[in-house]
């Protein structure tokens, strides 16, 4: 995984956007879980309802790091003061990841989450990956901001990260994600994500948004 910061336009130097380092993971995962936790789809997926809602979100968000970090997926954070405050996780246009994934971590997920989570969590990708309006794109599997820095325009930061990326990237034409909830449908329209689809997937309504960097092939 590169270790360089990723360039962007941005006036308040306390940030810093860079790939994450395997000791960030852990920090990673507790943001995400945060920003997870009231997700629909997740509270779906992983039972909301039942005991050990809590553990089997958590272990799913951990072990997709790992398979990520693994995987060599972009993995990028925003850093202020050298703190961790702003995560995101992206599937590249890479056929050999993405539904599939490992043997031990779906061995893992089966032990953590459960079997009808791990068979969910990767329906649910392989079918917002089946009506993407390219698959020369990367997506957006993860993103959140540290529950203490939101509503700081730190978020915008982290989407200016995603555009270097692509731009980087000569096999991606753009970028897509899957939205279920509401309050983040402006957060994406305003990042320049135009909506695509209505898509239901594990008996949830959400929409697939898209933003293109350059013609697809």
């Amino acid at each position: 995984m590169p270790s360089n910061a990723i360039e962007y336009d941005q006036e308040d130097i306390d940030f810093e956007v860079k790939y994450l380092s395997s000791g960030d993971l852990k920090i990673a995962a507790s943001i995400l879980y945060n920003a997870y936790f009231q997700d629909p789809l997740f509270k779906d997926i992983f039972k909301v309802d039942e005991e050990g809602y809590e553990m089997r979100l958590r272990s799913a968000i951990r072990e997709e790091l790992h398979v990520f970090w693994e995987a060599k997926q972009p993995m990028l954070g925003v850093y202020r003061s050298s703190s961790l405050v702003a995560v995101t996780c992206l599937i590249g246009p890479n056929p050999d990841f993405g539904h599939g994934r490992y043997w031990h971590w779906r061995l893992r997920m089966l032990l953590t989450a459960g079997f009808l989570g791990t068979q969910n969590l990767l329906a649910k990708e392989k079918h917002v990956r089946e009506n993407l309006p390219t698959q020369n794109c990367h997506m957006i599997s993860f993103i959140g901001v540290h529950p203490q820095h939101q509503d700081q325009g730190i978020g915008h930061i982290l989407l200016a990260g995603i555009n270097e990326i692509i731009h980087q990237d000569p096999s991606s034409v753009g970028v897509a994600v899957y939205v279920t909830l509401e309050k983040c449908l402006s957060f994406f329209d305003d990042g320049g994500f135009k909506h695509i689809k209505q898509l239901q997937t594990s008996g949830i309504t959400g929409r697939i948004m898209y933003k293109s960097m350059r013609e697809a092939e």
